[in-house]
């Protein structure tokens, strides 16, 4: 009579299975755990990088050429953006404040898994530079100087953030990640205090021929009954123009009150 054989593995052969799979997972995983939340940081760094870039812009519709201040130089604006939008989030706003290259003015979100700092250096890793260029095409030209306007209106603020590399840790060690946002507004525009100060720079600078309002050479024009016959015949039914008449702002008198 036979019996059948009934054989079992060895339990020592298994031992170890466990810890050697966990390793092999976290070769995989903990690179990737500690990389995911340094991207959202990058991505932090990016969005506050264009923020900055706006106030640097937005800065030229109130210190403008026209402005009693002037413009701000790009050592004065990087001093302001490096403080205010690159340091601690509940930093004040203060005029010449400065931020230091110390833990208690950094961002806290912005250190790496470390403890090290990703913008190590302020005045280094933070730069701010703007232009100006004039929007003046042909006609454009021709109306601002008629109006003796100022041409240089296209203010561009640009910011770059240069983040540290990660000792260590590929490919971030070697990354070399320099951030940039630009943003252009249109500023310097004229705006008067009222009607009396939009009549009197028609009429005192109107003087271009060739302008938006050639108001001295109609001037002469006025009042001369030839003319008016003229231009009656050329508009049968309707008035001569009032020639030297200037109403601007025409608003509702239920508005004015």
């Amino acid at each position: 009579m036979n019996s059948a054989r009934i054989t079992t593995s060895d339990p020592s052969h298994q031992r170890g299975q466990s810890t050697v799979e966990f390793v092999v997972l976290a070769i995989v995983l903990v690179p990737l755990l500690l990389a995911v939340p340094l991207i959202g940081k990058y991505m932090d760094i990016a969005q506050t990088t264009a923020v900055a870039s706006r106030y640097a812009a937005f800065e030229g519709t109130v210190r403008h050429s026209s402005a009693n201040g002037g413009w701000k130089t790009d050592a004065e604006l990087a001093l302001e953006v490096r403080r205010r939008f690159f340091s601690n989030s509940d930093a004040p706003v203060k005029t010449g404040d400065a931020a230091g290259d110390f833990n208690s003015h950094r961002n806290t979100l912005w250190f790496d898994h470390r403890g090290a700092p990703l913008l190590t250096k302020f005045v280094d890793n933070v730069g701010v530079k703007t232009t100006r260029e004039s929007t003046a095409q042909p006609f454009g030209a021709l109306y601002a100087a008629s109006l003796g306007l100022p041409q240089d209106n296209l203010h561009t603020g640009q910011v770059s953030v240069k983040v540290a590399d990660i000792a260590g840790f590929q490919p971030f060690n070697n990354l070399m990640l320099s951030i940039g946002r630009s943003t252009t507004v249109l500023a310097d525009s004229w705006a008067a205090s009222g009607p009396g100060m939009i009549e009197s720079k028609i009429k005192n600078d109107g003087f271009n021929p060739l302008g938006p309002f050639p108001y001295k050479p109609l001037e002469v024009l006025g009042g001369n009954p030839v003319i008016d016959l003229a231009l009656t015949l050329f508009e049968y039914g309707t008035p001569p123009p009032d020639i030297g008449r200037v109403e601007p702002d025409r608003v509702h008198a239920d508005r004015l009150k």
